[in-house]
């Protein structure tokens, strides 16, 4: 029986509520609850939420959100010389976490094309974990924030690359003329953007600014309006998201639209954690518990090393190096694209695809318990080290 939207929403943040609050009352964190949810109540439990992917598109927009509410406080010059500076390890990294994945693959008999799936999908760290758990002055104003949203922003272009890729597999469409569209795309999009905020978006705020509803209508439609735009161009609603807040950075207003569309982005994200429970088949457990357990256990000792030493050779402190590789030390909401895109084009069987799935769980819970217990965060467990 089709259970409406409401209901699921009812059953949704009804249930996120008690959860959460069971999650806060044991020291957890709650996107622990969330997740936990998602299976209880999915298609594969209780079966009292059956809609997921509906559920999974409207949750994106919370990522769509997240980069843009980042973007707002990037100031260009700033992300410029993060990004020269992040590139190579991030490159680096990439390759090396490709070929660990690429690895455990085949020594668990998987194909060779499976294999090379899991190793794309474990390249890459997760934007939402990364940054919900940095507190917002160290995100904004500390060279530990700036290399983690830099190392980010890098793996979210090679991200694009790869499902561009598999796109166009799936479309048949594999020409060299697709990928150069791609990048051309990308500083045409950024031109774009800040001549329409110079022009069109800041004069409007100017003389529109005591109509608090209008600013925060004018900044989601910016917001949603630039995803749009990036999605046509062959990119991703993310990167478009990152534009449109970058480019309104420069603007005394950035400030109380961020502050403004904060509730809106947790609104989203608890239904894209949630998602992310709810979608996964736990009759495949028996099948994939061996292969995804070594390959979660693989990420979550080797990403945080693998950066401390690659941070490390750019003269960053042991210190800091260490704190980045672990609050990068799980794999992505991108790896989740990827398992599901591919298993849908028949690159990868399901059990393939649901060690991906299983991976990112287990490196999304464990990885955020190992920031909450050691390093400043919003969630932290202790007064200590608990910052907004």
């Amino acid at each position: 029986m089709e259970q409406s939207l409401v209901f699921s929403f009812f059953l949704i943040f009804t249930g996120a509520a008690v959860l959460a609050s069971a999650a806060l009352y044991t020291r957890q964190p709650l996107l622990v609850a969330y997740i936990a949810l998602g299976a209880i109540l999915g298609p594969y439990c209780l079966s009292l939420v059956s809609d997921t992917r509906l559920l999974s598109d409207i949750s994106e927009i919370g990522i769509i959100f997240l980069l843009f509410l980042l973007g707002l406080d990037m100031q260009p010059s700033h992300l410029i010389h993060m990004l020269k500076k992040a590139t190579l390890v991030a490159v680096l990294s990439s390759i090396a976490f490709a070929v660990i994945g690429y690895g455990t693959g085949l020594a668990f008999g998987y194909t060779q094309t499976e294999s090379l799936i899991i190793g794309v999908a474990v390249m890459f760290s997760s934007t939402i974990i990364g940054i919900k758990l940095l507190p917002t002055t160290v995100l904004h104003h500390k060279h530990t924030g700036e290399l983690v949203v830099g190392l980010l922003l890098l793996q979210d272009v090679i991200a694009i690359m790869v499902l561009l890729a598999l796109y166009s597999g799936s479309a048949g469409d594999t020409s060299l003329l697709t990928y150069l569209k791609t990048l051309a795309a990308l500083p045409v999009l950024v031109v774009a953007a800040f001549w329409i905020v110079k022009y069109a978006i800041l004069p409007l705020l100017q003389r529109f600014d005591r109509f608090h509803e209008y600013i925060f209508l004018l900044a989601i439609g910016w917001c949603l309006g630039l995803a749009e735009a990036a999605q046509f161009a062959g990119l991703s609603a993310e990167i478009g998201a990152f534009v449109a807040g970058v480019a309104l950075a420069t603007s005394p207003i950035s400030q109380y639209i961020a502050e403004s569309l904060k509730p809106l982005r947790d609104f989203f994200l608890i239904l894209f954690f949630f998602s992310i429970g709810a979608s996964f088949n736990l009759a495949l457990v028996d099948e994939i518990a061996l292969p995804a357990l070594a390959l979660a256990a693989l990420i979550l000792l080797l990403k945080p090393v693998i950066f401390r030493f690659l941070l490390m050779r750019i003269s960053e402190s042991r210190q800091l190096a260490w704190e980045v590789g672990f609050r990068l030390g799980q794999i992505s909401e991108f790896s989740l694209l990827i398992a599901y895109l591919a298993a849908g084009n028949a690159l990868i069987g399901d059990e393939a695809s649901h060690v991906i799935q299983a991976t990112a769980i287990l490196t999304f819970l464990v990885s955020s318990y190992i920031v909450i217990f050691n390093y400043p965060s919003p969630i932290a467990v202790s007064d200590r080290l608990r910052r907004d």
